[in-house]
């Protein structure tokens, strides 16, 4: 298997993107912004849809929509009683636009079959290198601001009373949840992206409550989900994002079962 290029570009672009998306995992959780990482799916849709239209790479239009709106977005949906409304109209609004922009390109059936449910068996050396380079710079910043966005996202009250600013924190993190948007989608596609983003940390969080062994769990459960699939496509020929999904599901379940075996006992 591995004596594929595709397959050896598959399986290096899935590891990073799985670490990324388990490490932001725990904040979006963390922070409740797993609606917003729904709604980032649809603009990254969108941008994808542009970026093929405009005659881009599908992931720069991604970044150019995702970037651009997630933090108007954000701030829009902050509060519970309009997040519902704002969610609605932002995903409309957006698979509206997707859909224009694959309609008045000559490849709609395969962009869209590739922007919506992912493309990793197909990626370039190049695009290989690109998600490297973006995760690597993702890595880079949230190192440098572990320390702040872990106690802002595990005790909001702390860090207001310590004096962090809040604010600037939450605009970073919204612009590089965006940016593991735009990355991931080529592992899962866009309409699937809250599944690496979301179940694998939430997962994490039954099995262990320190902020350090959740985010490796996370990352543990991404891998698995990722390579796992990866190698039932190559088997089966089945779609790799099914299989992702499947996969990181079971894992969940698993964690909600564990969950409430330990509260019996």
């Amino acid at each position: 298997m591995l004596t594929l290029s595709f397959m050896r570009h598959a399986f290096v672009a899935s590891t990073f993107i799985a670490i990324i998306c388990g490490i932001i995992g725990v904040f979006v959780v963390a922070r409740n912004l797993s609606f917003l990482t729904h709604t980032l799916s649809e603009i990254g849709f969108a941008g994808g849809a542009f970026a093929v239209f405009a005659g881009w790479p599908a992931l720069n239009g991604m970044i150019l929509f995702t970037m651009l709106s997630s933090v108007i977005v954000g701030e829009m949906s902050i509060k519970e009683s309009r997040r519902e409304a704002v969610i609605s109209a932002v995903s409309a609004l957006f698979i509206g636009l997707g859909i224009l922009f694959l309609s008045l390109t000559s490849q709609s059936a395969s962009s869209a079959t590739s922007i919506l449910f992912g493309s990793v068996v197909g990626i370039s050396l190049n695009e290989v290198w690109q998600l490297v380079y973006l995760s690597i710079l993702v890595l880079i910043i949230l190192l440098l601001m572990y320390r702040r966005l872990k106690f802002d996202s595990f005790d909001s009250v702390g860090a207001q009373v310590s004096g962090i600013n809040q604010t600037v924190i939450s605009v970073i993190f919204l612009l590089l949840l965006a940016l593991s948007v735009s990355v991931a989608a080529q592992i899962v596609g866009s309409l699937l992206i809250f599944i690496l983003l979301t179940l694998p940390a939430a997962s994490a969080k039954y099995f262990t409550h320190g902020v350090a062994r959740m985010i490796i769990l996370a990352i543990l459960f991404s891998l698995l989900g990722t390579w796992l699939g990866l190698f039932l496509g190559y088997l089966t020929d089945w779609p790799v994002s099914f299989f992702i999904a499947v996969i990181e599901v079971i894992i969940y379940t698993t964690a909600l079962l564990y969950s409430k075996f330990i509260e019996s006992n």
